[in-house]
């Protein structure tokens, strides 16, 4: 397929906000999709591989101006100055691509979606000396043989901001719509087959065909990450109960990270939440699977705790959270922030899916195949009750010993990857707080001069993210002990800058942080219809994806809640 027409897709897709508008353009263009160009699909969602896949482009701001102002014939100080201007790089690659005078020694060549995706997919691979001249070479390629809508939407690919408005769920709704006339009850089939492949170009390929039957097969593959099922938020244990019924399982929420671990042919895998695989980093994990967990093959869900070597006591996330970002020094680390692997679910073991099984089961596998052994590896901690009571007394044990709170669990439940479930709920002390992205910010002044020291935090509805406060407390200005600095902070957001206006900046969503508040309030000045009070960053969340950031129904319902309860602000 010529690559030109991919890009007038994705300027239709721009042209709308209304999601059925999208899904309907969409599926007509999924229709016309070569059944062999399923790739397509990733580049649709803004990517060149799978979700789950490891390789990245990792293209960063200055290398995509060096390969615009080279392609183009102009400097680079003149394409970051229409940049800050235009505020969309691929704008600017579309209009300095309409003035290129270059001309290639085969005349005029149509770029098709394949050398796209293979130009693309040569950049991860490159490593050692002279790889940005290569990428450079490999990107520049594609854009002098570019048209300008081609160059816009290839520039774009390249900093991963396509600002398309497609999600997981607009693709999913297209397939159904182009394949299986719409049909409502075949979109759990899809979602199912979705929650166990995390590939899109393999349902769309399927699904090319028009059989539903062979999305009924697809199973769990082990090695292939999926994401964690996620719980929705109650505020005591008798809401719980009233909700899901009982008798209920309740497990320690553990301060730690997520983990879901794969074995296969006596290897182990371990994802983050974030679908990131973070085997090398936690080598001891590793063995204590090997040792203590029995089985061939197998998908554990669990959480990695840290503890105190001497004292043996649970420390909370923000400790051990250097852990993930750890590429090297990696037995230093190890012995000097010890993590424990409590084990809460299995999703799959030796050739069969469990995930259609209900808890009940699942965990009572899990604590047949485990061998506990403490500061090592140990089944959940958890009771099985229907007396109110009990599960508060253990869940001021679980407070007890450090951790968040509790997960109150429906024992019939099947186990949903990548949903929010109203048969897995967390139970927390009051204390409000919630996970949003940085989306802007402030460079520094006086002592805080050269780093960016306030951020704009932003909740998600939709595709979008939208501003819900800003916040300038919680971030050390000194190397402090387990604690995020202002100097860190900055250097993980300075790549992820799109423009700056004076102090103003506009940054990539990307990184996500932990914030407690004092509470909520209605809010003109913010996109989102509410601001933080008193925010304070307390943890940086490089385990959790966008996807699992606050929405804003989930800050609308805090807000009611509050009022509820008699705190009336706004």
């Amino acid at each position: 397929m010529l690559y030109e027409k991919l890009a007038q897709l994705y300027k239709s897709l721009s042209s709308t906000t209304k999601r059925l508008e999208k899904t309907e353009i969409l599926s007509e263009f999924l229709k016309e999709t070569p059944k062999e160009e399923s790739e397509i699909i990733h580049l649709i969602q803004g990517n060149i591989y799978p979700d789950y896949d490891q390789r990245k482009l990792g293209i960063s701001e200055q290398l995509a101006i060096k390969s615009i102002s080279k392609s183009f014939g102009t400097t680079p100080e003149k394409v970051t100055q229409e940049w800050k201007k235009v505020g969309d790089i691929g704008e600017v690659a579309k209009n300095l691509c309409k003035t290129k005078k270059q001309t290639t020694l085969f005349g005029s060549i149509s770029l098709t979606t394949t050398k796209v995706l293979d130009n693309l997919q040569k950049i991860p691979e490159l490593i050692g000396n002279g790889t940005e001249s290569h990428k450079l070479g490999i990107i520049t390629e594609l854009l002098i043989y570019a048209k300008p809508i081609e160059a816009k939407f290839i520039t774009r690919t390249l900093i991963g901001d396509m600002r398309i408005g497609v999600q997981e769920s607009t693709i999913k709704h297209a397939i159904l719509k182009a394949f299986f006339e719409g049909n409502k009850d075949y979109e759990p089939i899809i979602q199912r087959a979705i929650d166990r492949t995390n590939d899109l170009s393999k349902i769309f390929q399927i699904s090319k065909d028009e059989k539903i039957e062979e999305l009924e097969k697809i199973k769990l593959e082990v090695g292939s990450p999926i994401r964690a099922m996620l719980a929705a938020k109650v505020s005591s244990v008798e809401e719980a109960l009233k909700q899901m019924g009982s008798p209920l399982a309740a497990e320690y929420k553990y301060d730690g990270f997520r983990m879901l671990i794969h074995k296969k042919e006596g290897e182990v895998t371990l994802f983050t939440r974030s679908l990131e695989n973070v085997t090398k980093q936690f080598p001891e994990i590793e063995e204590y699977v090997k040792e203590f967990v029995k089985g061939d093959s197998f998908i554990l869900d669990a959480e990695t705790i840290g503890y105190d070597k001497i004292t043996k006591e649970y420390t909370d996330f923000q400790a051990i959270s250097q852990r993930i970002r750890r590429k090297h020094k990696i037995e230093e680390v190890m012995n000097k922030l010890p993590v424990e692997l409590a084990v809460f679910d299995i999703l799959f073991y030796n050739g069969e899916s469990q995930i259609e099984k209900p808890f009940k089961e699942r965990t009572e596998l899990v604590r047949k195949i485990i061998t506990p052994h403490p500061f090592k590896i140990i089944p959940s901690h958890m009771i099985i009750s229907s007396d109110a009571e009990e599960i508060k007394r253990f869940y001021k044990k679980a407070l007890a010993d450090n951790q968040e709170g509790l997960m109150l669990k429906t024992l019939d439940a099947e186990y949903n990857p990548g949903r929010r479930v109203g048969q897995m709920v967390k139970l927390k002390p009051e204390d409000r707080d919630l996970d949003l992205v940085i989306i802007g910010g402030e460079w520094g002044t006086g002592k805080r001069s050269g780093w960016i020291s306030s951020y704009t935090l932003a909740c998600k509805k939709d595709d979008k993210y939208l501003a819900v406060g800003k916040v300038g407390t919680g971030i050390s200005e000194k190397e402090e002990s387990g604690k995020l600095t202002l100097e860190q902070l900055t250097n993980l957001l300075k790549p992820l800058i799109k423009k700056e206006d004076g102090k103003d900046i506009e940054i990539e969503p990307k990184i996500i942080v932990s914030v407690t508040y004092q509470d909520l309030q209605k809010s003109t000045t913010y996109k989102s219809g509410y601001a933080l009070r008193f925010p304070r960053i307390t943890n940086l969340r490089e385990d959790k994806p966008l996807s699992e950031i606050a929405t804003q129904k989930e800050i609308e319902k805090a807000f009611v809640g509050q009022r509820v309860k008699g705190i009336k602000f706004g």
